[in-house]
């Protein structure tokens, strides 16, 4: 069972600066994004060398001010140098839900620079711990070959595997679940409008199978977090998500999911 580390100490203790305390937490996957999801990624793909370009889209009025403007959609597109890989910061753009929750981070890679269209995608909600997306573009920024799959399958299940999770029972080669059986990771059948490959087809193939994520504390209730790994996601990439989404390493967090704290090991940071 999880329970707090301290069970005495306050979650919410107050500080001398007034701001919030930070704790160490775990599981990772049940840890939320700190409602930092955008700052933890951006920030790596910063250090990675990646440079971004805000698109703004907006309505003003002849004579209005520009502070006055009204925005109506707004994007941060992060490119790698190589411009064969890009990372999308679209929550402020008009809702995409996976899950019932609203898409974050979609993330795209392409074969050569001669071509506009990506050659997959994945899609990552707001409440997805920000070190697995950082550790699955830090892979995908490490490939020579962004679009060319080097893996099977198995080598996401292992990496969960490795960290404790426990195989499907009804499907061992195509699923596992955290021991507490509150996140999963299933090779099945892509939500609808989930690109690959085109991104002017908005539907999939029947039948095309990718890597889906996803962590429901309640069952029935609303999911914590969701990800979409398009059918031609490199299963390594994958992978580098599963490995560290279901990391054991302690979590820096100051916002605690609601509906998970309570399952959450913490100690006050510092």
């Amino acid at each position: 069972m999880e329970a707090p580390l301290y069970p005495d100490f306050p979650l919410d203790p107050s500080t001398p600066s007034g701001g919030q305390p930070a704790f160490w937490v775990g599981p990772r996957h049940l840890a939320g994004d700190d409602r930092r999801l955008y700052d933890a990624v951006a920030d790596m793909l910063s250090g990675l060398g990646w440079t971004s370009l805000t698109i703004v889209r907006g309505r003003q009025e002849p004579g209005e001010a520009e502070e006055d403007r009204q925005v109506v959609r707004s994007t941060v597109l992060h490119l790698s140098p190589d411009n064969l890989r890009w990372a999308q910061w679209s929550l402020a753009d008009e809702p995409f839900l996976l899950g019932a929750l609203p898409i974050a981070w979609q993330i795209s890679a392409r074969a050569e620079t001669s071509s506009p269209l990506a050659q997959w995608s994945a899609y990552f909600t707001t409440g997805v711990p920000g070190e697995a997306v950082a550790d699955f573009l830090v892979a995908l920024d490490a490939r020579d070959e962004p679009a060319v799959p080097l893996a099977g399958p198995e080598l996401v299940l292992d990496a969960v595997a490795a960290h404790g999770w426990l195989r499907d029972v009804d499907d061992p080669s195509a699923g596992a679940t955290d021991p507490t059986f509150t996140s999963h990771v299933s090779l099945c059948e892509v939500p609808s409008l989930i690109q690959d490959a085109d991104p002017r087809a908005l539907t999939t193939e029947a039948g095309a199978a990718g890597w889906q994520a996803w962590a429901e504390p309640v069952l029935g209730a609303p999911c914590l977090w969701a990800a979409s790994f398009g059918p031609g996601v490199p299963h390594d990439l994958v992978a580098a998500f599963a490995a560290s989404l279901s990391s054991i390493a302690p979590v820096l967090r100051r916002v605690l999911p609601e509906s998970t704290r309570e399952r959450l090991l913490r100690a006050p940071a510092g």
